[in-house]
């Protein structure tokens, strides 16, 4: 599926991203065959969210009623997340790894050492582990900016030293991404916005 590149704000969190370069003389894959790229462990966390959304829409009908069953399946949920939060952190991701700073439906921020040209498309894994989100994708390079030595050095990476080292801010966008990975991401981003705003509230 693609994705309009303005539809959907951008939060500012930290995750981790692998990227493999896509050979650009072979066309994107669709949608269906990027679903058959997935590796097992991000089959198997794809398949539990998607349960997970649909049960949550369901519960939404009960009345007051079924509470009881309502925290007992929260209950079995917590239980869920937890093994897959094992699973996220034993899966092998393909690529190199890169810390990002921002993603939203439409796509994501990275951080590297060196600027990537614009328009390649890559491969990429994205792993935002407080919200149990891995999945792949395959994204173009829209923008990459040579970040401030004030911004860099509030970055570090393994290959800094004492010496300083430039760091390029490169935005992608979705080219293929499947639908409920698209929602996987909103979902993701207002959870952690709420998250946020409640931190600010407690901190004043």
């Amino acid at each position: 599926m693609l994705t309009d590149s303005s539809a959907y704000f951008s939060i500012n969190h930290p995750f981790d991203v692998y990227l493999s370069p896509w050979d650009n003389t072979n066309s994107p894959p669709s949608a269906e065959l990027l679903s058959a790229m997935l590796p097992s462990g991000l089959q198997l966390i794809s398949d539990v969210k998607a349960l997970e959304s649909d049960c949550l829409l369901q519960l939404r009908h009960l009345d007051d009623e079924a509470k009881t069953v309502v925290e007992f399946l929260k209950l079995q949920s917590r239980k869920i997340d937890m093994v897959l939060q094992h699973v996220m952190a034993q899966e092998q991701y393909e690529g190199d790894k890169y810390a990002a700073t921002h993603f939203g439906g439409s796509g994501f921020t990275i951080i590297s050492t060196e600027p990537l040209e614009l328009g390649l498309e890559f491969k990429a894994t994205l792993h935002i582990k407080e919200e149990l989100v891995a999945l792949l994708s395959i994204a173009k390079v829209q923008s990459c900016r040579l970040l401030e030595q004030a911004q860099s050095k509030l970055i570090s990476t393994p290959n800094d030293s004492n010496h300083t080292v430039a760091h390029y801010a490169c935005e992608f966008s979705f080219t293929v991404i499947q639908e409920s990975d698209v929602e996987q991401l909103v979902k993701a981003s207002l959870s952690l916005q709420q998250k946020q705003l409640k931190l600010r509230q407690l901190a004043r």
